[in-house]
């Protein structure tokens, strides 16, 4: 019995340890200027979805193929305008804060959007060269996500829940989006 209650005891420790690590959303929310106050910060992390998407070499993927890392996930057409505007500053985002765990991936949503020849084609024209050229032809993770119209970028945490969503483009770039990011990348356990 007493084993029993080391091992619930240190259950309940572990749970409020990582609770503590955890991004709070008002002091996020606080951090807001500029394009990011577009970025509407939930109170409760929600569940990603888990519906697929077809990877750059043409295999499955998920988000929880990136579960550890804090993603934004930015959904986009080869066709939108300020896709197009918005792409290199995630570009630049990818570049600055990768090594700090945050993970930019991109998904082309849609059967128009999504031939990889157009989407390499877009990558090359903008200049952009290290993000991933995903897709999702049918459309299912959109609908998952239930988006309506594009850009659209979702940040994850690194447990794999959802816990901010900016509908329209943004500078990623922006020195407001880095701290946010970097608030929920230092806030979240690894």
């Amino acid at each position: 019995m007493r084993k029993f209650r080391s091992i619930v005891l240190y259950m309940a420790l572990a749970l409020g340890a990582n609770a503590a690590f955890a991004a709070d959303p008002a002091e996020i929310t606080a951090l807001r200027e500029g394009d990011m106050k577009k970025l509407i910060v939930y109170e409760e992390p929600r569940p990603a979805s888990i519906a697929n998407y077809v990877n750059e070499d043409g295999s499955e993927g998920t988000l929880a193929d990136y579960k550890g890392k804090v993603v934004v996930l930015n959904l986009w057409a080869t066709w939108c305008a300020p896709c197009r505007k918005e792409m290199p500053s995630l570009s630049e985002l990818q570049t600055e804060l990768s090594a700090e765990g945050v993970e930019v991936v991109t998904v082309a949503t849609g059967p128009v959007a999504t031939p990889p020849p157009m989407i390499a084609k877009f990558f090359t024209d903008i200049g952009v060269d290290n993000l991933p050229q995903h897709r999702d032809p049918k459309q299912d993770l959109a609908r998952s996500l239930k988006i309506f119209g594009l850009p659209v970028s979702i940040i994850i945490d690194r447990d794999g829940n959802e816990v901010a969503r900016m509908l329209g483009d943004a500078d990623w770039s922006s020195d407001n989006a880095k701290e946010i990011l970097r608030a929920f990348a230092e806030n979240t356990p690894s």
